[in-house]
């Protein structure tokens, strides 16, 4: 039986909630109103350091309709995780657990120690504004080099230190020195804040049963069912959660956030619905940046541009708490060497907690900060030796058959060179570059080139795996079930797509798959980048699994139905 030819994928199509989005009718989280739902404000922490020594909330429970004010001395004493990773039963492989609810011990400036519930949330803000805290203040500690001198205070116990690696393929140093040329720098980046249009919101209540149902803007609903169940002590199956429209996350919504504490409220609050959604000056104070590296690195390249080899080392800034912490920085680590293989390579990191706001996961996971300390290295070692940029890139570039260094997983398809061939080509590289060394005067014009590669992995645990459950409809259509989430990605499209073209039909048979209504099953990958590969792989694989249960019933039932090749619609499916 030959396989039908591809008519769903490879084509334009109209993404599933093209409509919903521009008529309005797409819900996001704080589009949901429920009656009887209240509002909650933090008090958040004016120092970046020091305890809470007392609290004074009477001014704030005499405001008309206030119904409750929670202080650190009112939450569960359990340490939790915030991270956007699978669970594990290696505990040395686990996130660090250094966050609570509410603390007396604030680690930076905006940390929270009390949370006021009203009835309205202009007066849960009033209220949160007339709550008086004595502090002690402690000193504040913001670069990874300040927190690691031996005077340094603890921001946790056990130092703040949180954890430190080291990857290296051997003696590297010597590599470096035996090198015709040798460059050196030291580099900087930067903290920087997601931005994304949609703030951080969740919404919590309890059910008749007494589950907590939460509703939040997040990347990872699964993870966050964990988590909350963690926090709170309670089993996981008690939970449930929702993640409707996202506006936005960029890593940001990659950890637990607003969710544990809008599933407490409403847990103390007799199963109220609660609302705990998080201004834009919040957004910069309390959830998520990318971590700021401190780079000091080591090349040596020969004079004909070839690559012998290069050390990283690398003070990664988490922040008051873990969050993704370490891992950070040493995934960082693993994905550039994939750029630049057939080298000696070294890297060695160190993640500090300091008094700034907690850093998590950004776009690119780490690669970024590392790849532009390399990058740079390898500009300033082209300029020495007087070759072309793109020409050095090309010289060492990752190609078919190479493998990463430190892991030695191969690399099975790579188009790097053909990129900066072609992009040489189109830029008009040679000529662009010319006019811009000749030029004259204060105001000039520059042009570069930069590679980067990125992997689609965490650290200890680099594992991708993703999971898809099928269901077929008495009407023909298709159900999908994945945890793999939609953030503005195109993901839940690009599903419909891939089962369309592994399940067959044509035409307004096919849309209707398009269409189809998707749900969450499972969740194994959380980044963006990777969702559509996995979680596509694993619908094909459904598909197969349906097409061949099909096509056994249809033998049975219709046998001369399903060898009719004179209708496309009728012909056999293609096993994905």
């Amino acid at each position: 039986m030959e396989a039908r030819e591809a008519t769903a994928t490879g084509e334009s199509c109209m993404r599933v909630d093209a409509i919903a989005k521009v008529t309005g009718r797409a819900r996001y989280t704080d589009d949901y109103v429920m009656a009887g739902m209240c509002y909650a404000k933090y008090v958040r922490s004016p120092i970046a350091h020091g305890y809470a020594v007392s609290i004074n909330d009477e001014q704030a429970r005499s405001l008309p309709g206030v119904l409750a004010i929670f202080t650190w001395e009112d939450v569960p004493d359990i340490p939790f995780a915030t991270a956007g990773h699978a669970w594990t039963l290696d505990e040395n492989k686990r996130d660090t657990a250094d966050r609570a609810l509410l603390t007396r011990h604030v680690r930076h400036h905006g940390d929270a120690v009390a949370i006021v519930v009203a009835r309205d949330e202009l007066t849960a803000e009033k209220a949160a504004q007339l709550v008086s805290i004595e502090w002690q203040e402690l000193p504040v500690i913001t670069t990874p080099e300040a927190a690691l001198a031996e005077d340094a205070a603890p921001i946790h116990n056990g130092g703040n230190l949180l954890k430190q690696s080291t990857m290296s393929t051997g003696n590297v140093q010597q590599t470096i020195d035996a090198a015709d040329y040798q460059v050196q720098g030291h580099y900087q980046t930067p903290v920087i804040q997601h931005c994304h249009m949609e703030s951080v919101t969740s919404l919590a209540w309890m059910e008749d049963d007494s589950r907590i149902t939460i509703v939040s803007s997040t990347q990872i609903p699964h993870i966050v069912r964990r988590v909350v169940g963690q926090a709170l002590d309670i089993p996981w199956s008690c939970v449930r959660v929702i993640k409707p429209f996202v506006g936005g996350g960029f890593g940001n919504k990659q950890d637990v956030l607003e969710e544990p504490m809008a599933a407490f409220l409403t847990s103390k609050l007799g199963g109220i619905p609660v609302k705990v959604s998080l201004s834009r000056e919040e957004c910069f104070l309390a959830t998520r940046t990318r971590h700021a590296f401190t780079i000091d690195g080591q090349m040596g390249v020969n004079r004909d541009g070839t690559l012998k080899g290069y050390s990283l080392d690398v003070l990664s800034n988490t922040g008051a708490y873990a969050s993704h912490g370490h891992s950070i920085a040493s995934a960082g680590g693993n994905k550039v060497a994939y750029l630049y293989p057939r080298c000696a390579y070294a890297y060695s990191s160190k993640t500090c907690y300091t008094n700034l706001p907690s850093a998590g996961a950004m776009r690119g996971y780490g690669a970024p900060q590392v790849v532009f300390a390399v990058e740079s290295m390898l500009d300033d070692a082209a300029t020495a030796l007087g070759i072309d940029p793109v020409e050095i890139r090309l010289r060492n570039a990752a190609r078919e058959g190479d493998a990463n260094p430190l892991t030695g997983k191969r690399i099975y398809s790579a188009g790097l060179p053909e990129c900066l061939e072609k992009g040489r080509k189109i830029f008009e590289w040679e000529k662009r570059r010319a006019e811009c060394q000749n030029q004259q005067g204060n105001l000039r014009r520059g042009v570069g080139v930069a590679c980067f590669s990125y992997t689609s992995n965490t650290w200890p645990v680099g594992v991708e795996i993703a999971g898809a459950r099928l269901l077929m409809n008495q009407d023909g259509t298709i159900n999908v079930q994945s945890g793999a989430t939609e953030i503005g990605q195109g993901a839940d499209t690009v599903f419909s797509q891939m089962v369309a073209e592994n399940r067959g039909g044509s035409g307004q048979r096919r849309s209707r798959y398009f269409n189809s209504r998707y749900r969450r099953y499972a969740v194994r990958s959380r980044r963006i980048c990777l969702t559509p590969e996995l979680c596509c792989r694993a619908c094909a694989a459904q598909c197969g699994t349906i097409i061949k249960r099909e096509n056994h019933r249809s033998r049975r039932s219709h046998a001369t139905s399903v060898s009719d090749e004179s209708d496309p619609d009728k012909r056999p499916y293609r096993a994905g």
